[in-house]
């Protein structure tokens, strides 16, 4: 396991949601407050604040992929850069876990009607729950791309 991907899990395991974990994990390359990026990140936690939408850790990896190759100007051409990157790290994702989708990802009916209320952490929560290896998995994706960006400088 890669640092980053070893910081991003034991940030969720120590409470933060998937999409924080991953972001905060690489506060350092961003160059961010890390509260910041926990801030930033803390709506898309349980796939979009518990919508079980797309998974939080991804929403998490996209943020970071942003941070680093994101585009500012009103530019076609980085724009498509920008959205080839998205899709390429969500395929790499998807090939791996079989979906970007929360809901799909925890093996939950696409009926249930989400809580906003959050679940508590215990013991148990751990142990159903497969989070962690989406997290470490999203935060490698990154790590790679991070590290691609560092040795271009």
């Amino acid at each position: 396991m890669g640092k980053y991907a070893e910081e991003a899990c034991r940030l969720f395991l120590d409470g933060a949601n998937c999409s924080q974990a991953v972001t905060a994990a690489f506060s350092d390359v961003l160059k961010l407050d890390r509260g910041l990026c926990l801030r930033l990140s803390s709506c898309f936690g349980g796939g979009m604040g518990r919508l079980r939408e797309v998974c939080g850790a991804v929403s998490g990896m996209l943020i970071v992929a942003g941070a680093l190759k994101g585009y500012a100007e009103h530019d076609d051409q980085r724009k498509a850069e920008t959205y080839k990157l998205v899709q390429d790290m969500a395929a790499r994702f998807k090939e791996k876990h079989g979906s970007i989708i929360c809901r799909e990802l925890l093996g939950l009916s696409p009926q249930e009607t989400p809580s906003y209320i959050p679940t508590k952490r215990d013991e148990s929560f751990y142990k159903k729950r497969p989070c962690l290896k989406f997290i470490e998995t999203a935060a490698l994706i990154a790590e790679e791309l991070a590290a691609s960006e560092e040795e271009k400088r």
